[in-house]
Formats: structure tokens, C-alpha cells, sequence
């Protein structure tokens, strides 16, 4: 990997790719330096979305471009990631702003520290260039101490007065040698959409901090630090080196200072070995974690850096062809995936929501976490860390076969910086070499073995530089015996075969690998779309063909049927799979576990005729952080009655139900509790007795007839300590048929001081609602008001498919009359004013 030292050797080398420095680098400076003047994080920036010549022309005035004040994070997809009509936007974004050019620390170092940037970043600081890097998700640090002193920008009206000016050009155009694919399928985002900091180092720095920990099961745990210095200047002298630990349950009181090593300060790094004699594990019911100091220090006061680290201790064991163990006994990963994304924010989504995201995963009972498919923020790692969910994070390799030498070395670049970066913390568990390098129409070609030699590099890649993790990978089955831990393509009841054949497809992997784990499972649901009978729609399915997802089976036509295309989308379908998944995951004691794909929606440009168009729909949440159906059916088996007693009645987005009168529909109620007791209209129906093999709803469920007009349904669930909780939920039962649709309606659902929300209805001739319609209906607004519309929800999308004979939209209001409108084909249009 290059470093600081190499990428200074020379001013020739301004122009190489910036330093994928680690995070510890400058990060523990924001834990332990308060001080402003010694790090200033860059909030705020001047942006522009379209092609520039280069810094002279970001700085010569607004007459060649129009800019826009930002504030970062900032992607520049984060309003057309999604839209309906147009692909999103790929290619330049430039961003300025000017920094103050001074040295508070005496004869120190200035570093410009990006958090990561989409997709490829270039540098310049006045008309200097500093450098390009490539790759949209490593962090990467530029020294730029020398080129502060650069003269300004000839000619510039914007450039002010004693400062640099920082212009960065960040691109997300096509690139077939970077990484990942663009037949990911997912957004490859632009703009500078993580943080940005300038930090002010001493002479002598701390570059890298790696913590090792040897942890038995019984004794000591041995502790090894190794820390890697920057020294530019090349001072030399002696040093001294030395590692305090801290006590969490002391109010932070060190309870031992470790290891006063002497060595060279001309040396690249200098390490210290140590032992916690009784340790305290590391574990998602208790992610106990060690705060650390380390300190480098001379007699000169220009060499002089401590930093502050977080580690944990944890013991694991993968035992062949079955179970995974933590700390000495059995843990099933109950695991689920995410991407950076969110609505109206894309890739820069704010700490707030971040923290927000992984709290609804902790309280669904998530112990681990795929972070696909690139390296994620520290902040995402951090928050894994405290809330204790294990981690499987992953390299940009994404469905494109080999590339040339130059591909070859950016990702194995990348990946090389993800471990570093991220190596201290202890929620990581697996590294991730990869995913569906099987993919058909890869480029160049689905070379079986450049592809099998490049996955056994990165497998050697990653246990060089992590000795302690294990490697997986995901799909790519003429590989499957590299990695350490393997999973291969299931897709039971969504993209092949039924859900019913899932336990088969387990156990048929489990002998041809040693250590399986289920990485990807689960079904597209279109939220508040619901089914009376989720499998009406659903032709013949070949079964006993295999469960994995072949071919282009993703796609809406062609091909044998199956679910994925076929089927309803409902929340309802949804729903059943994950019951009989989780079921089937919880009976089986060899399993290691699974996560399932995804916990949020989020964009891709190969879906544009989902129901919600450009957006996988395959999460537990909306991408706003709704929470659909299915949320609840995983934190019925995933939490404990004990410490969080649960029930949900199905249903809270299903306002009218329908069938003919007196006939029996399914009440469907996910509970981790013993039991449970229903009420319809204040009558009880029975309390059933939870099990979790009795399927679907865990034996909790009813079948009764709704009274004609306005139901109330509330349970009423014991738990184990005998506390009740309840649920309830109103609702229509419609018992007149409808024929077929030729109106639609809009009507004002709720008002705010700011905004309006309508919604829109399909009915028949006789005016009765058509609740099975999933035709697509388009909104469109008049007036001064704004259309909240590209959310990629399904209340939040300009073109978006019915739920049940219905849709909603928001907008925001402005002083005079808004009209809004929807229109369907075929369908007569209806349109609202209001003031």
C-alpha cells in the first residue's frame, strides 16, 4: 500500500494518486484535541453539477457557472437518484471553498482528510494539482503543507484574500477499470458525500495505529500494538512509546500504562506487547470496549502526538459444516445488509438518521450486518461497535469479471485500505472479498480462472494483513472453496423454487462447503400493498430445479416463471417467506446463519419498472425509514420476551379489507411473547399459544369474519413476566365487489402549517374502491408549491404503482392555490385545488 513517506518523495509526485492513508491517522485528533485550531472540519462549500476545464474556471466568476451553496455531507444524486423518467446523473461535480493558510503547529504538517468521495477525486489547491484519487469509499489523506504557499489563482474574483483555494472535482462517470461495476446493482453516487477535514499534524505523527488481540476462551488476553509513524521531515532522535488503557467502568481511569518502548525515530513504526489478565469479552449482548492513549514522546517539542483508539476482545470459531461460535458458545447471526443510501440524502446520509437506521436494526434484534458492497463510513463502524452487531464488510469487486492490471491494482487498493482503516474495530468478523463474480455479460468475460486467481490474491491479501478474520465471499460457485466462510445464491420462493424448499437447499451446501453461511435471502414487497390471498397471482413454479437466482431472473419478463416476476409484491407474501425462513434458520443447530437482503430500500438503475421505479424493494424499511410489515415478523424471532416483550397485529398500513360477507379472513400477529389473545370489536376470539414452527405467524394467528364498514382488531400479549402489551389497529371491510376500474379520486388526507398530503383512489362505474389495482398513476402539481417526489417511497415518488387501489404524495405549500393531479392510462384524470 503507498504512504505519506512515498507519495512525497517528490513535487513530481503531487500528481499520483492520493495516499489511502487510515483512518486513525487523524480521526483520534477529533477525539482528543479540542482545540479548533488543530482541526477544521470543511462544512461548507460552493457546488457545481456539470463539466468545468479546470480550477481557473471554478474561481474566474459565476458567468461560466452557477453555483450553489452546500454544506456537507453532499451527494449531487441526491434528487435524481430515483426519478421516474430520467437516469441519474453520471460525470463531474465540482466543489470550492477557501481555507485560512496557517501553521499553529510549529514546523507541523497540514492534511487535507477525506472521509471518501464519489467516485474519482481530484485535488488542487490554487492552481496547484495535488493529486487524483480513485475509488468512491476509502479514505485518503493529501499533505498539502508545501502547496498552502502556492500563489492564488491569476485573475480569480472569488478567491479571498489571504486564503488557499481548495477546488476538488469529484466524477462518477462511467470507468471500466475502477471498481465497482456499473452492472452493480446499485447507485454509484457522486459529490463529496462524506466528511471533509483539514488537521494539523506535529513533525512527527502517528500515521496508523493497529491493535492485535490474542484472546482464549480461559487467561490473559495478549495485547499487541503496532504503531506507524509519519515523518516527512525525516527528524531523528529518540523516542518513547507507550499505550495507557482505560477503564470504561471506572470513569475512564487508566488501569495500566503499558510498555515505555525506546526506539529510533527514523524508524517506520514501533510496536508493544501486553496482557489484560482477566478480560471482559467483547459480544453483541454486552460489546464491551477497551479505550486506549498512545503516546509517542520525544524531548523535541515539534515530535510530540498522542492519540486515542477503541478496542474489544472477543473469541471466535466456525466448527466445520456447522455452527458459529462466539466467546466459547453457539451464536446464530441473525444478519441483515445495508447500503448508504436514504432518501433525499442518497450516499450522505446524516449522523442523526445513521444512528437512527441502527437502532431500528438493534431493536429488531440484529447481531450482524453486511455492509454491501464497498467499505462504509467509521461512523457506521463505530456505531457496530457500541450497539454490538457483527460485521461483514466487503471489497468493490462487484460483478466484473478481471480487468487489467491497472483495474487489478485499484481494487486490490481499496481493499487493502478497508482493512487497514477498519482493522481495530471488533465488530468486524468477516472481510468480504467480493460478490456474484458469476454475473452474466461481466467484462471482459466470465473467465473462470482469472477470476478463481484473483479471488485466491485477495483471500492471501486480506490474511496478510489481518491474520485474525476469516474471508467470505458471496455467489461464485466455481470458487466457492477459497474463501473461508462461502455462501452460495438461495433465493427460495422469490427467484426460483418455493420457500418450502429452503431447509433442502441448506443442507445440500452444507456438505460441499466447510464453513456456509446464507448471505442474501428474502422478497421484493411493495409497502402498504396487502394481499387477502398473497398467492392468487402466483402460476406453476418448477420445484426441485434449485432456489439460486440464475441468469437475469431479476428482471420483470422472460424466463420460467417465477415468484419475482409473477407474484404480487405484497408486504403479505413478503411476510410469509421471512415466517418460514426464520422458522426454519431457528430449528436447525449446525446452522451458522444468514442475513437477509436488505434492512432498507435503496436505488438502482437496473429497476426502473419496479412499483416504486429505480428503487430495490426488497427492504425490511422504506427508504425513509418506514417500517414495513416484515420489520416485525424478524423481531418476533430475533427478540427476547424477556427484555423486550413485543406484538404487532399485521395490517397498520391497511386501511380497507375486503371480501364477501361472513366469509373468514386471516388476522396475522407476530409476537415474541408465550401468548396471546385477539379482540374483534371488543369480543374475544382465543388466546393461541405461540410456536415458532407453526406456520405461518408462529401458530398466532385467526381466522374470523369482519362485520361489514368500520373493525377494530387488539391483542393482548402476556409476557414472561406476566406484563401485557398490547396492539391495536382500526379498519374498512368492503364487502361490495368492484368491476372494472374508470375513475380516479383525490382527496386531501391530513394538512400541517407547511405541507399537504392527498390521495389518490381508483374506483369502478358504481364508485366502489378496486383494492387489487396495482396500475401505475402519476401525480403532477401546479403552483407554487414543491412535489415531494424522487424519495423512492411509496408515498414519496412522482410514478409510482397502486396499493390497494390507492397512493399517496406530499407537497409543501406556498402562499396561493396548488392543483394536483393524477392520471392513470385509461383511466378518466382527477385533480384537487386547494389553497
Amino acid at each position: 500500500m503507498p504512504t505519506r513517506r512515498h507519495f512525497l518523495k517528490s513535487a513530481a509526485a503531487t500528481a499520483a494518486l492520493a495516499h489511502p492513508l487510515s483512518a486513525s491517522i487523524v480521526r483520534p485528533f477529533f477525539q482528543v484535541i479540542t482545540d479548533p485550531t488543530f482541526v477544521k472540519t470543511l462544512d461548507t462549500w460552493d457546488h457545481y453539477r456539470d463539466s468545468l476545464a479546470g480550477p481557473w474556471e471554478a474561481w474566474h466568476g459565476d458567468e461560466i457557472a452557477a453555483w450553489e451553496h452546500v454544506t456537507l455531507p453532499h451527494c449531487f444524486n441526491h434528487y435524481d437518484a430515483c426519478d421516474p423518467d430520467t437516469p441519474y446523473y453520471r460525470g463531474q461535480g465540482w466543489y470550492r471553498t477557501s481555507i485560512p493558510v496557517t501553521f499553529p503547529v510549529n514546523n507541523g504538517r497540514i492534511l487535507l482528510h477525506f472521509e471518501g468521495a464519489g467516485q474519482t477525486t481530484t485535488v488542487w489547491i490554487n492552481s496547484q494539482l495535488i493529486g487524483t484519487h480513485i475509488g468512491g469509499y476509502d479514505e485518503f489523506v493529501f499533505d498539502i503543507t508545501d502547496a498552502l504557499k502556492s500563489p492564488p489563482i491569476a485573475g480569480s474574483i472569488k478567491q479571498k484574500p489571504g486564503a488557499a483555494a481548495l477546488t476538488v472535482l469529484t466524477d462518477n462517470s462511467r470507468d471500466l477499470e475502477r471498481s465497482p461495476s456499473d452492472l452493480s446493482d446499485f447507485s454509484l453516487y457522486g459529490g463529496l458525500y462524506r466528511k471533509v477535514h483539514l488537521v494539523y499534524t506535529p513533525a512527527i505523527s502517528i500515521e496508523q495505529v493497529h491493535i492485535t488481540p490474542t484472546v482464549p476462551l480461559n487467561g490473559p488476553a495478549k495485547i499487541n500494538v503496532k504503531v506507524t509513524l509519519y515523518n516527512p521531515a525525516k527528524i531523528t532522535g529518540k523516542g518513547k512509546f507507550s499505550v495507557t488503557v482505560l477503564d470504561p467502568a471506572h470513569q475512564g481511569k487508566g488501569f495500566g500504562t503499558h510498555s515505555d518502548v525506546e526506539f529510533d525515530l527514523s524508524a517506520d513504526s514501533v510496536s508493544a506487547d501486553f496482557t489484560i489478565d482477566d478480560p471482559v469479552l467483547w459480544s453483541p449482548d454486552k460489546p464491551f470496549l477497551y479505550p486506549a492513549i498512545i503516546y509517542i514522546k520525544t524531548d523535541s517539542p515539534i515530535a510530540i502526538t498522542d492519540m486515542n483508539v477503541r478496542f474489544g476482545l472477543k473469541h471466535t470459531e466456525w466448527v466445520p459444516h456447522g455452527p458459529f461460535k462466539l466467546n466459547g458458545e453457539r451464536l446464530l447471526l441473525n444478519g441483515t445488509q445495508r447500503h448508504m443510501d436514504h432518501a433525499g440524502y442518497a450516499a450522505a446520509q446524516p449522523e442523526d438518521l445513521l444512528r437512527e437506521e441502527f437502532r431500528l436494526m438493534k431493536t429488531m434484534g440484529v447481531n450482524l450486518v453486511r455492509l454491501a458492497h464497498y467499505q462504509q463510513t467509521k461512523f457506521v463502524l463505530d456505531l457496530c461497535d457500541e450497539l454490538g452487531i457483527l460485521v461483514w464488510e466487503e471489497s468493490t469487486w462487484c460483478r466484473e469479471g478481471i480487468g487489467d492490471a491497472k483495474w487489478q491494482e485499484q481494487t486490490k487498493t481499496a481493499f487493502t485500505n478497508l482493512i487497514n482503516q477498519h482493522y481495530n474495530h471488533p465488530s468486524i468478523l468477516i472481510w468480504g472479498l467480493g460478490n456474484e463474480d458469476d454475473w452474466p455479460n461481466e467484462y471482459p468475460s466470465v473467465d473462470k480462472a482469472a477470476i478463481r486467481k484473483f479471488m485466491q490474491e485477495m483471500h492471501d491479501l486480506a490474511h496478510s494483513l489481518d491474520p485474525t478474520r476469516v474471508t467470505g465471499f458471496r455467489r461464485c460457485d466455481f470458487a466457492a472453496d477459497i474463501p473461508d466462510v462461502y455462501s452460495p445464491s438461495i433465493w427460495a420462493g422469490w427467484y426460483s423454487g418455493l420457500y418450502t424448499e429452503y431447509e433442502k437447499s441448506l443442507t445440500t451446501w452444507r456438505e460441499k462447503v466447510p464453513h456456509l453461511i446464507h448471505i442474501e435471502w428474502g422478497a421484493d414487497s411493495h409497502a402498504r400493498r396487502h394481499a387477502e390471498d398473497p398467492y392468487a397471482h402466483i402460476p406453476h413454479i418448477a420445484t426441485d430445479q434449485g432456489t439460486a437466482e440464475t441468469g437475469l431472473a431479476y428482471r420483470d419478463a422472460g424466463g420460467p416463471p417465477r415468484i419475482s416476476r409473477d407474484g404480487d409484491w405484497s408486504e403479505t407474501y413478503a411476510c410469509d417467506l421471512f415466517d418460514w425462513h426464520l422458522k426454519t434458520q431457528e430449528k436447525l443447530d449446525w446452522f451458522t446463519g444468514s442475513a437477509q437482503w436488505i434492512f432498507k430500500d435503496f436505488t438502482t438503475p437496473l429497476r426502473a419498472e419496479n412499483p416504486v421505479p429505480r428503487i430495490n424493494q426488497k427492504g425490511v424499511l422504506e427508504r425513509d425509514l418506514s417500517l414495513k410489515e416484515s420489520y416485525f415478523v424478524f423481531q418476533s424471532y430475533w427478540t427476547s420476551a424477556n427484555s423486550a416483550p413485543m406484538v404487532h397485529i399485521y395490517g397498520h398500513t391497511w386501511p380497507v379489507r375486503w371480501g364477501a360477507p361472513n366469509e373468514k379472513r386471516m388476522v396475522r400477529v407476530y409476537s415474541n411473547c408465550p401468548s396471546v389473545e385477539l379482540y374483534l370489536n371488543g369480543i374475544s376470539l382465543g388466546t393461541k399459544t405461540r410456536n415458532s414452527q407453526d406456520f405461518p405467524c408462529a401458530g398466532l394467528r385467526w381466522e374470523t369474519a369482519f362485520v361489514h364498514g368500520k373493525n377494530h382488531l387488539r391483542v393482548v400479549a402476556n409476557s414472561v413476566s406476566n406484563r401485557a402489551i398490547t396492539d391495536e389497529l382500526h379498519f374498512e371491510y368492503q364487502t361490495a365487489a368492484w368491476s372494472k376500474p374508470t375513475q380516479l379520486k383525490l382527496a386531501q388526507l391530513s394538512l400541517t402549517a407547511t405541507t399537504d398530503t392527498v390521495e389518490a383512489t381508483l374506483h369502478d362505474a358504481s364508485g366502489n374502491l378496486c383494492l387489487d389495482s396495482r396500475i401505475p398513476v402519476r401525480f403532477s402539481l401546479a403552483g407554487p408549491g414543491i412535489l415531494h417526489d424522487n424519495l423512492g417511497t411509496s408515498s414519496g415518488s412522482r410514478l409510482v404503482q397502486l396499493y390497494n387501489g390507492r397512493a399517496q404524495i406530499t407537497y409543501t405549500h406556498a402562499n396561493g392555490p396548488n392543483t394536483i393531479a393524477v392520471t392513470a392510462e385509461g383511466i378518466t384524470t382527477a385533480s384537487l385545488t386547494l389553497s
